[in-house]
């Protein structure tokens, strides 16, 4: 079978997560990688906001690496932006419960940055996309958190999963890019990536 990302071919292509979403949308491009991944505690700096956020922390997790010759990171971190507050992963259902419900009903951005990485070129870039909600109750989000784990989500919530089948009203943008990984955007720079 012919790739059509052909020209990768010379590359050993490395996805630094262990994100299950993120692994299942990179395969959909049919393009071979493995898996490996570093813990990096994800902190930044506090003068950031918005689009910066995760673009430092996608660079900061390709910078945990030692890449070889023909290596190509990509790494991505994928945070929700509301109100001028970042919400990250939650801490414990507390924390999960009240993202949900200051959420509710209302718009937000869900924010990737990308970051691909060889031994000579490193490209950065981000993803937005805006996520209205309908208005949930307490028993809908209390529904959701006995019966899903989103812990391990930006915003307490996948929109693959129950919550985004009943709260989604819409999306302006790369639904994928709500899942964690924008597929078309990375496509489009591995399809033009030269060294």
């Amino acid at each position: 079978m012919k790739y059509i990302l052909d020209h990768l071919s010379k590359y050993d292509i490395i996805l630094g997560s262990q994100s299950p979403r993120r692994q299942e949308l990179l395969a959909g491009l049919n393009i071979n990688f493995r898996v490996e991944s570093i813990y990096v505690e994800e902190t930044y700096p506090e003068t950031l906001v918005g689009v910066d956020i995760p673009m430092y922390l996608a660079q900061k997790k390709a910078l945990a690496f030692t890449l070889e010759e023909n290596t190509m990171l990509i790494t991505a971190d994928t945070i929700v932006w509301h109100e001028g507050a970042v919400y990250g992963k939650p801490d414990d259902w507390t924390d999960a419960n009240r993202m949900l419900l200051t959420l509710s009903g209302k718009m937000h951005q869900v924010i990737t940055g990308v970051c691909i990485t060889t031994k000579r070129k490193r490209r950065v870039f981000h993803v937005i996309s805006d996520v209205y909600f309908a208005r949930f109750n307490e028993a809908e989000v209390d529904y959701y958190l006995e019966n899903y784990e989103p812990y391990d989500k930006a915003g307490s919530y996948g929109v693959q999963e129950w919550i985004g089948y009943i709260g989604v009203e819409r999306i302006e943008g790369s639904y994928f890019n709500v899942m964690g990984l924008p597929v078309q955007r990375l496509y489009n720079e591995l399809k033009n990536w030269k060294e």
